[in-house]
C-alpha cells in the first residue's frame, strides 16, 4: 500500500513540475528530465537544473545537456549566484556544484583530444620527455631530440644517483612517457647507436609500432603560472588544513581537481608527500599529495614537481574547478590572504640552496 501510495504522489509531482513548466517553456519536458537521469543526475537536481536553466533565458533547456556553453551559462550563474548570496558554505549547495562539474568535465573528457591517442613512435613529438628502463641499474632522464621515419633520438639518458657507466649500444630498454592532454604511454626498444645530435650527446634508437597505453588521464588541467608555497607533509596533515607560516616558494604551473604541478630551485625527488598551497581569486586553497614524477632542468637547476592530490573539500574542489572551466571573474590577484607574497617569489631560482624543515624537497625515489 505504501509503495502505491509512494508511487502516485511522485507521478502528481512530475505531472505538477511539468504543467506549470510548460508554462514557462515550450518544449518536451518529459525529455529534459530523461536525459537528465541519463546524464547521471538525481530527479531533484534534474528540477533544480531546469529552474538554473529557466533563469538564464535558455530558449531550449535540453540542450544544457548537449551544448557545452548553454552548461557553462547554467554554471556560471550558479557560481556568481553563490558569490552574492554568501552561500558557499551550504552543503546541499556544494553537492549540487560538484554534481555540474562532474558533468562538465565528462563533456570536456569527451573531446577528441582526450580520446585520441597515437599507436607508433613515429608519433612522438619533438622535446617529449621521456624515463628510460635499463633493466638492472634503474630508472633513466631523457626527452625526444629528433624523430625521423628510420630511427627515434633520445638525448643520451641521465641519473646523477647511478654511477655505473652503461654501455648503451645494443643495450634493450623500455620507455615510459606522458603525452599532454591524453595518457601515459610505454614501449621496448633497443638502442643502435650513440651519436651526436643539434650538439648534444644522444642515443638513436629503434622505432616501435606497438605502444602501449596507459594511465589515461582523468582530469582537466589548466596551465597557470602562480606563486605558491610549498610545505614537507607529515602524518597529521589533513587535505584542505592551511598552513600560516611561509613555506618554500615554488610557481603553480598547472592545476586540476586531482593534482597540479609546480616548479621549485634545484633537484628534487619522487615518493615524497608535500602540500601546496596558494590563492585562488583571492580564496587560500591547500593541495595535500604525493610527488609522482619529477623532471629535472639541468640547465635552468629547477625541477617540475608532478603531484597527485588527496581528495579534496568538495567546496576547495568546486573552487579549483571554476578556475579550471573559467567560472571565476576574470581578475588579477597575486597574493594569499594570509600572507602577502613579496617580490622574491619572481625568482625561486635564487633558492635552490634552501634546506630546512619547511624547504628541504629531496626524498627516497619511487618511480
Amino acid at each position: 500500500m505504501i509503495p502505491f501510495i509512494f508511487v502516485v504522489i511522485s507521478l502528481g509531482l512530475i505531472l505538477l513540475i511539468v504543467s506549470r513548466t510548460k508554462k514557462e517553456r515550450p518544449g518536451n519536458w518529459f525529455q529534459f528530465f530523461s536525459k537528465g537521469k541519463e546524464a547521471g543526475f538525481s530527479f531533484r537536481e534534474t528540477e533544480l537544473l531546469r529552474r538554473l536553466a529557466a533563469r538564464c533565458n535558455i530558449t531550449d533547456p535540453s540542450t544544457v545537456f548537449s551544448s557545452q556553453n548553454q552548461l557553462d551559462t547554467c554554471i556560471r550563474s550558479m557560481v556568481r549566484s553563490i558569490r552574492m548570496s554568501g552561500e558557499s558554505e551550504e552543503q546541499g549547495t556544494q553537492d549540487f556544484l560538484s554534481k555540474l562539474y562532474d558533468y562538465r568535465k565528462k563533456v570536456e573528457m569527451d573531446k577528441p583530444q582526450f580520446k585520441t591517442g597515437i599507436s607508433a613512435s613515429h608519433q612522438i613529438s619533438e622535446g617529449q620527455h621521456l624515463r628510460v628502463l635499463v633493466p638492472g641499474t634503474g630508472v633513466y632522464s631523457s626527452e625526444v631530440v629528433k624523430n625521423i621515419s628510420s630511427y627515434l633520438t633520445i638525448s643520451r639518458p641521465v641519473n646523477k644517483k647511478i654511477m655505473q657507466s652503461v654501455m648503451w649500444i645494443g643495450m634493450k630498454v623500455s620507455i615510459y612517457f606522458w603525452r599532454e592532454d591524453d595518457a601515459g604511454y610505454v614501449f621496448d626498444t633497443e638502442v643502435v647507436d650513440e651519436i651526436f645530435s643539434k650538439g648534444i650527446s644522444s642515443l638513436k634508437i629503434e622505432h616501435s609500432e606497438s605502444l602501449f597505453r596507459t594511465q589515461k588521464r582523468k582530469s582537466v588541467r589548466i596551465k597557470l603560472h602562480k606563486a605558491a608555497f610549498l610545505y614537507l607533509a607529515n602524518e597529521y596533515d589533513e587535505p584542505g588544513m592551511l598552513e600560516m607560516a611561509p613555506g618554500l616558494k615554488c610557481f603553480l604551473e598547472d592545476i586540476s581537481d586531482t593534482g597540479c604541478a609546480v616548479v621549485v630551485g634545484g633537484q628534487a625527488s619522487a615518493g615524497i608527500r608535500v602540500k601546496v598551497q596558494f590563492a585562488l581569486d583571492n580564496v587560500p586553497i591547500c593541495m595535500l599529495g604525493t610527488v609522482r614524477s619529477v623532471d629535472f632542468k639541468e640547465d635552468a637547476n629547477r625541477s617540475v614537481m608532478h603531484i597527485e592530490a588527496d581528495i579534496l573539500p568538495l567546496e576547495m574542489r568546486n573552487h579549483i574547478l571554476s578556475e579550471v572551466f573559467g567560472m571565476l571573474p576574470e581578475e588579477d590577484e597575486d597574493e594569499l590572504p594570509f600572507r602577502v607574497l613579496d617580490e622574491e617569489a619572481a625568482s625561486i631560482s635564487a633558492e635552490a640552496g634552501i634546506d630546512n624543515t619547511h624547504n628541504n624537497i629531496s626524498g627516497t625515489e619511487n618511480e
